[in-house]
């Protein structure tokens, strides 16, 4: 039968029987489920972060990528009236024979804009303790005007108006209600009623990008070129 001790090569030396530590059953158990519960936990925070988590950005960045997006920006529209009168003259021999007068009163559609593409981060401030915006914008730009010919009511007066006489006092007059349409398409009290247009496009196009910077309650306020900022809020 063998001996249960273990003896050593140099003679009168025994040992006594080994002894292994063994570890408890319970933690030997536990740790696959203490894994578990820590990937759990990190996938929960990975979650939080990518989906509820909202660190706050860069308001001026955040206002520079909405312009970009959009380099030029239409805001307001008017649409009016014009009236425009020529008269004609023809003769025989420099002796004057033939009179003829017409007049027009054509719808006009002006559009104004603003040019986004020069809106720099110059123009932009950020105010962090008021949670203010301000944005300075370049003059407003107006569109040629479209003039709806086919709809102008047309007056006309005279004994015998030729053909050339009749294209004449319509060219005339078209070139007429386009000076008069961009001069009155820069009339105060319309490009009061664009600026205001203006103001609020710009406000509506920032507060999305703002709210997903995290600025929640921040104010935007809007100027041209030319305005004082008023006082923050």
């Amino acid at each position: 039968m063998a001996n249960p001790l273990k003896t050593k090569r140099r003679s009168g030396e025994t040992l006594g029987p080994e002894v292994r530590r063994e570890r408890p059953l319970a933690l030997v158990q536990a740790v696959p489920w203490m894994i578990v519960i820590v990937l759990l936990a990190l996938a929960a925070w990975l979650g939080w972060r990518a989906f509820v988590y909202q660190e706050e950005g860069d308001p001026v960045g955040s206002a520079m990528l909405a312009f970009e997006k959009q380099n030029s920006l239409t805001v307001f529209s008017s649409r009016f009236e014009v009236v425009a009168e020529s008269e004609d003259t023809r003769g025989v021999l420099g002796v004057p024979v033939l009179r003829s007068r017409q007049a027009m009163i054509i719808p006009a559609t002006v559009e104004y804009r603003v040019d986004l593409s020069q809106v720099g981060r110059e123009r932009i401030a950020w105010d962090a303790e008021t949670q203010q915006l301000t944005v300075r914008l370049p003059q407003l730009q107006t569109t040629r005007p479209n003039l709806d010919e086919a709809q102008a009511r047309v007056f006309q007066d005279g004994v015998f108006i030729t053909r050339d006489a009749s294209r004449d006092l319509s060219q005339n007059n078209s070139r007429q209600a386009e000076r008069k349409a961009s001069a009155f398409a820069k009339n105060p009290e319309v490009l009061a009623l664009a600026r205001t247009a203006a103001r609020e496009a710009v406000r509506q196009n920032l507060a999305i990008p703002l709210q997903i910077a995290g600025h929640d309650r921040a104010t935007v306020q809007v100027t041209f070129d030319g305005e004082q900022a008023p006082p923050a809020r």
